[in-house]
């Protein structure tokens, strides 16, 4: 029961903001947050009790909580949620960006408020109820609430070309997820006629016996709508728009967790459900994220919008996912996890960082700015902590996710690996050229800028502890997470 209170609080939160949004603003803002806050603890009370390695289950499945209950049992739909290390690990990130995000918004909006606090709060049970569904329709429900508040996010208090930005998020993700719901229709008919038991559960439907080339189609279209959402060049293009024109709270949402929920779906149905068919695309996959490390490199070092430039990194950032998931490798897929982490964490941050020198400079054209640091040397330090993260300095987070995912992806595909590696040396240039033009050099503009909020501080002292913590002391992920990465490695026979 614990994961349905988890996910229960936010909906209910986010009503209740709502509502009294209409005779106090300053509650509802109070209710959001509180709600965040307490499922963290909540979240965290659990990492404490399954972070020491009080697993439960049988074989080689290793599952902390397991939920189950009838739902629509006419339809083989059940109420079906369960909780691993992974899921944990991304419940931590989920909540810890969630309580970040609403700091972020605390003052940025003033329109709405209410409405804004409920569709902030509905994404974040989405993306909850995404990593902890374990029957295929609940898991495509959760996709779905996801979806529409983020487009509201963006559609309402989003930047001058905000519908624009909202309906091609909408879109991109909509088709892809149509996509999912045709493959999960054919996996839940066949099982059905094999077995006479027709069930969207997960573990029902991996005992699913499937043709060879019926099992690559149906996996493609969970493929393709994972890939839509990590975003896999060229699935991409929705991504620089939609955080282009998105607040600063849907900007940090958008990198630290939407993206994350692709790279999830494919570690957790592509892989288990479709073996064979995931290794007979693996060589091809690895290439399409190695294309997307160099070409997302090259577009971010050509933008001059800040929050463009910083996109453009997420896409350069996710092709390693890639690469590690289909390298089918133990380390690897330790250090995919690590990146979904990191990435969260540093490319979040540098989100936040663009919508504050937003609101102090009302510009995000980087030819506008420069020499920041002099009259804001608390936000240039903040700055550079995360653009050395960006670009995988050691002792922070980041270094330590790329290094396992090219160590663990060599000895299944060299060539690739070594054309990966590149991704470094290009994320230094464009890191330091965005570092440069915005707090380096001579002074652009004369507008009186101040530096950051006490409120400011916070939030970003935060994110600089979890990518420092994340890159001196990775092991309790790598523990957390060791078993399911172990599982996945050794299913493809590596």
């Amino acid at each position: 029961m614990i994961l349905v209170t988890i996910i229960t609080i936010l909906m209910v939160a986010g009503l209740i903001a709502w509502l009294v949004s209409r005779w106090n603003v300053g509650l509802a803002k109070w209710i959001a947050l509180v709600a965040m806050v307490i499922d963290f603890l909540i979240v965290c009370s659990l990492w404490s009790q399954y972070g020491v390695g009080k697993i439960t289950g049988t074989g080689s499945s290793t599952w902390f909580i397991d939920y189950k209950t009838k739902w629509i049992p006419d339809f083989g739909i059940g109420f079906h949620l369960a909780m691993d290390g992974l899921s944990l690990v991304l419940l931590m990130l989920t909540f810890f960006l969630g309580i970040l995000s609403v700091l972020c918004s605390w003052r940025e909006i003033t329109d709405r408020v209410g409405f804004y606090f409920f569709n902030l709060l509905w994404t974040i049970a989405g993306i909850s109820g995404v990593f902890v569904a374990m029957d295929l329709f609940l898991f495509y429900f959760f996709w779905e609430v996801m979806l529409i508040p983020m487009f509201f996010l963006i559609g309402i208090w989003g930047g001058e070309r905000r519908r624009y930005a909202s309906y091609k998020f909408f879109i991109f993700t909509q088709a892809g997820g149509l996509l999912m719901l045709l493959s999960i229709l054919s996996l839940y008919i066949i099982h059905g006629q094999q077995t006479g038991h027709y069930s969207y559960d997960y573990f029902n439907l991996a005992e699913t016996r499937l043709e060879p080339t019926t099992a690559k189609w149906i996996m493609m279209g969970f493929l393709i709508a994972f890939a839509v959402k990590l975003p896999m060049v060229p699935f991409h293009n929705w991504l620089p728009d939609a955080h282009g024109e998105a607040p600063t709270a849907g900007s940090l949402i958008l990198a630290g967790l939407l993206l994350k929920t692709g790279a999830y779906g494919i570690l957790r149905f592509v892989l288990p459900l479709f073996p064979n068919a995931a290794a007979e695309i693996a060589w091809w996959a690895i290439l399409f994220g190695v294309i997307g490390i160099i070409y997302g490199a090259m577009l971010a070092f050509a933008q001059t919008d800040l929050k463009r430039l910083i996109a453009y990194t997420s896409v350069s950032h996710m092709g390693f996912i890639l690469v590690g998931i289909f390298s089918f490798r133990e380390i690897a897929m330790q250090g995919v996890v690590m990146q979904m982490l990191t990435h969260g964490i540093s490319t979040g941050a540098l989100f936040v960082l663009a919508g504050m020198i937003k609101e102090r400079l009302h510009t995000r054209d980087i030819d506008q700015m420069g020499g920041l640091w002099t009259s804001m040397p608390a936000m240039g330090g903040a700055a550079l902590v995360f653009t050395m993260a960006s670009l995988g300095l050691p002792a922070l987070g980041n270094f330590i996710a790329e290094f396992l995912t090219l160590l663990g992806a060599f000895p299944a595909a060299p060539k690739l690996t070594i054309l990966a590696t590149l991704g470094l040396v290009f994320s230094a240039l464009y890191s330091l050229r965005m570092f440069q033009k915005v707090f380096l050099g001579n002074r652009l503009t004369n507008t009186k800028t101040m530096d950051m909020s006490p409120r400011e501080i916070l939030i970003m002292a935060s994110l600089t502890i979890a990518i420092v913590l994340l890159g001196l002391y990775p092991q309790p992920v790598i523990n957390m997470v060791k078993t399911v990465a172990n599982d996945l490695a050794v299913s493809h026979g590596v």
